[in-house]
């Protein structure tokens, strides 16, 4: 495959059972561009293997005297330096390649995979080794598949030499091929505790990082409570531990330096002495001695390619273990309605939780713990609950819509007939009118949106900064998580792009909880006339969204503990009425046989 042709049409189903299983499949996805690079490998070393050749004939025609051979002897050097020309870009390009079309399909599984599992990658994968996964190890493994057709053909090429030697010069062939094993094995014992060392000096590095950013985006905080001094003390002592670490690491690869320099000399030196010796004795001619002292100094460039594949593997192997583990990550579809493209209508229904949402009416629902409603709106969304909920080794029962099981409809169909928009959404940099751009039914038009989202402020801003001077809101730029506008205006064009959307089922998480009671209270309006005929939840604990919902529903422990309006909730239930008004519940609800003892 060629890079002009990435993306990749499709990336392909990996072998995530190991780390090395994933490697393998991997080579095997480009395994003809392996085996390209390997071609231009062998004919690049190859060329290299055989220049000792044109130099002991050259050498040997200078003792003799004879011209025609010196001609010679340069012919095939020019040849040859044309063949390792040739060769070594060849050899480069496919091996870039190999690398470049690796990682992108790493990337393109990763991405797959992130979209396929949405915000609950986060809660099975700890975000900061997704990051690991998504930077670092991609390149420690694309290093691997880059490197492995390099030492395909240098591996090759050693055996030729060294099978040439010992037919040519028996005795000094024997003695270097047992000693080209010994040095290409020498360094081995030496790669894991060097590894395990720069994995600690990573880590170390990692939690400074993070402690120089979190001291500088709360560096207001710390000022204002006189705590910069300890802070920066903390952030020294990561320092210092970084530095430490990063010397016991740099000695560990220095000690392998000197070893990959130490061995081969001593080979040569041998081999230097042996052919001198036997040149002496008039065994070997001088250009004889030349060539085979030039072979034995050429075997020393393959060895650093055994190195590095062993040094590469050793780096890829955890990687791949880390991003196998990320892939192999799964949605529980079952799939029996595989073959459904229509999204179903009806009421939402969950298991878990006993929650019912009547279809086309407006439910708010109130859990009082904010993770626990936004665990609530994931798994609505068709994700399942955290394995710490108690729903048995079976696994927990999917969310129903219209009588069919989110997890047994396809993807595409779930996501169009639920939508969920979390308390923090994202906006991606770009145009409102991009930001707008979405897939929809039609129903809803942008403007539509953006009143019932009571975004006119925010309009009214972006037309002054649009970019063409057009006063076009439309057309303003927004950058990067909407960093230029303030958290209500950053919710309230969320809310707008979920509007738009339309889907049957819209499910959000505290969609109002950074703008005024003003405001919020408009929105409340234009939401339930919009979303009029559609089934929308709203995960909230404030009174005007819960005054204008036609159902409201009380959720403790996870489980659903009242329904009505939310008028007759406050008059009847205590808990509730403690958690609306942030007051605390005087005397817990009692059961009937509590009420009795009591009397």
């Amino acid at each position: 495959m060629h890079i002009r042709d990435l993306p990749h049409p499709d990336p392909g189903v990996p072998d995530v059972r190991t780390g090395g299983a994933f490697l393998r499949w991997l080579c095997a996805q480009q395994l003809g561009g392996q085996l390209s690079a390997l071609a231009w490998g062998l004919l690049n070393i190859g060329a290299i293997a055989a220049s000792p050749l044109p130099v002991g004939l050259a050498v040997q025609a200078v003792v003799d005297r004879d011209g025609r051979r010196m001609l010679l002897a340069g012919g095939l050097v020019l040849a040859l330096g044309l063949l390792i020309a040739v060769g070594g870009v060849m050899l480069h390009r496919a091996a870039v390649t190999n690398w470049i079309t690796a990682v992108a399909r790493m990337q393109q599984l990763l991405a797959r995979k992130t979209t396929e599992l949405g915000s609950a990658m986060t809660r099975r994968v700890a975000a900061g080794e997704i990051a690991a996964v998504s930077t670092g190890d991609l390149e420690k493994i694309g290093w691997f598949v880059e490197a492995l057709s390099r030492f395909g053909a240098a591996a090759l090429t050693t055996v030729g030499v060294c099978v040439a030697l010992v037919c040519y010069q028996p005795a000094l062939g024997v003695l270097v091929a047992l000693g080209v094993p010994v040095l290409a094995l020498a360094v081995l014992p030496l790669l894991p505790p060097a590894i395990r060392r720069a994995d600690a000096q990573r880590d170390k590095a990692g939690r400074a990082t993070e402690l120089a950013s979190d001291t500088v985006a709360g560096l207001r905080v710390l000022r204002g409570i006189g705590g910069e001094e300890l802070f920066l003390g903390r952030y020294r002592s990561a320092s210092q531990e970084v530095r430490r670490a990063a010397v016991r690491s740099a000695r560990m690869w220095s000690l392998i330096a000197a070893v990959q320099v130490l061995l081969p000399g001593l080979l040569l030196l041998a081999v230097v002495w042996y052919g001198a010796r036997l040149a002496l004795d008039g065994a070997i001619a001088v250009g004889d001695l030349v060539a085979l002292y030039s072979a034995v100094t050429f075997l020393l460039f393959p060895l650093r390619h055994f190195e590095e594949i062993a040094q590469a593997y050793a780096f890829a192997k955890p990687s791949a273990n880390r991003t196998a583990r990320v892939l192999a990550q799964r949605r529980p579809a079952g799939g029996l309605a595989g073959d459904r493209t229509a999204a179903p209508t009806g009421d939402l229904h969950d298991p878990v939780s006993g929650l019912t949402a009547a279809a086309g009416r407006l439910t708010a629902v109130v859990c009082g713990d904010p993770d626990a409603a936004g665990r609530l709106a994931e798994h609505l969304g068709g994700h399942p609950p955290s394995a710490d909920d108690g729903s048995g080794p079976g696994g927990p029962p999917s969310v129903v819509l219209g009588g069919t099981p989110l997890d047994d409809l396809p993807r595409e169909a779930a996501r169009r007939a639920v939508l969920v928009q979390d308390k923090d959404p994202m906006l991606l940099s770009g145009t409102l009118g991009e930001l707008l751009d979405v897939p929809a039914s039609g129903r809803v038009g942008a403007a539509a949106a953006l009143a019932a989202a009571e975004c006119g402020d925010v309009l009214t801003a972006l037309a002054q900064a649009s970019a063409d001077d057009s006063g076009d809101p439309m057309r303003a730029h927004i950058t990067e998580r909407g960093r230029s506008l303030s958290g209500g205006q950053r919710q309230r064009l969320a809310l707008a792009r979920s509007l738009v959307t339309d889907p049957e089922v819209l499910v959000l998480d505290e969609p109002t909880s950074a703008v005024d009671a003003h405001t919020e209270a408009r929105i409340a309006e234009g939401l339930r006339d919009l979303r009029s005929g559609r089934t929308t939840v709203v995960l909230t604990s404030s009174p005007l969204l819960l005054d204008r919902a036609d159902q409201v529903v009380f959720l403790q422990e996870g489980k659903v503990a009242a329904r009505a309006t939310h008028r007759e909730l406050l008059l009847q239930h205590s808990a509730y009425r403690a958690v609306v008004t942030r007051a605390p519940d005087p005397e817990p609800a009692m059961s009937a046989g509590q009420t009795e003892e009591r009397a």
